[in-house]
């Protein structure tokens, strides 16, 4: 007989990523719990708890997170949240996810002093939205990539020609225990109001202004381009900001999939439209979790 416990044994992790990966590849047949929990080897019950306990909601309502009327919804609510707290004179709305993450820059010119004798170890991961290439240096995290293992294979090589200098290392144990974190529902509130991840990124001045502004956006709340240059105040730059969200480095822990065309489009992603969309809905899982805890 199966048991269930609240500790999330590692095999679950693995079950919840398959049962996420098999809804977001589905969804335009609207599979059924019964469907995806044989996917798995479970009884509809045991998957339906396991599911609720790793991500926060049920299978169901995450399919429904999946949908694109959701993230015009989300979009159009969203922006009156974001456009009150700018108005306030705040940051914004997302000082949590500030008190999460944490980032430390390096410009162009800098990066060359940076990258000489750093030593950055990445590993290739898996994640509930495929497989993860993720590079640590020993100032916090350089480089986050989704992708089948060709794509990854690749990435790996752009991350070497980003940081010339650097020694680069191929350590799976290394990368591990950050790898483990990323994703896992408990680490936010364990984390209390200090830093949970630390990033190395390097960038121009206006791209970092721009990543500065993406950590503002709380999970459950998508803005516009549009409204994401306002934030940075550079209301007319909405092409290079866009430009700057296409160029993060490190992918979900700066958020550049919580950005929508106006029109509440998903507009383009460099890790694909499916997982932005999949990301987009964890988020909202998330958010949603939260809210019922409080």
């Amino acid at each position: 007989m199966e048991t269930y416990s609240h500790a999330r044994p590692a095999g679950d992790y693995e079950r919840i990523a398959k049962a996420i990966a098999y809804i977001r590849d589905n969804i335009a047949q609207q599979p059924s719990l019964e469907l995806i929990a044989s996917q798995l080897g479970l009884s509809p019950w045991h998957f339906q708890r396991k599911f609720k306990a790793w991500v926060g909601v049920s299978p169901k309502r995450f399919l429904e997170f999946l949908t694109v009327q959701h993230a015009k919804e989300l979009l159009d609510k969203s922006s009156s949240v974001l456009d009150a707290a700018l108005d306030l004179g705040l940051s914004g709305p997302g000082r949590l996810h500030e008190q999460f993450v944490s980032i430390e820059a390096v410009t162009p010119g800098q990066y060359k002093q940076y990258g000489s004798g750093m030593r950055i170890y990445y590993g290739i991961h898996p994640s509930p939205f495929g497989m993860m290439l993720l590079a640590l240096t020993d100032k916090g995290i350089c480089y986050l990539a989704f992708g089948l293992t060709e794509q990854l294979d690749r990435e790996a090589e752009n991350l070497k020609m980003s940081w010339p200098g650097a020694q680069v290392f191929h350590d799976q144990q290394h990368t591990a225990p950050s790898a483990d974190k990323i994703f896992n529902p408990n680490i936010r509130a364990q984390a209390g109001n200090g830093a949970e991840f630390q990033l190395l990124v390097k960038g121009t001045n206006f791209q970092v202004n721009v990543w500065r502004a993406l950590l503002r956006i709380p999970e459950g709340s998508l803005i516009s381009y549009k409204q994401l240059a306002q934030m940075t105040g550079n209301p007319s730059a909405v092409r290079a900001t866009a430009s700057a969200v296409g160029a993060n480095p490190v992918s979900y822990l700066i958020p550049c999939h919580r950005i929508l065309r106006t029109s509440g489009e998903l507009g383009g992603y460099h890790w694909g439209i499916e997982r932005k969309r999949a990301l987009i809905a964890w988020d909202s899982a998330l958010a949603e979790a939260a809210g019922n805890e409080c």
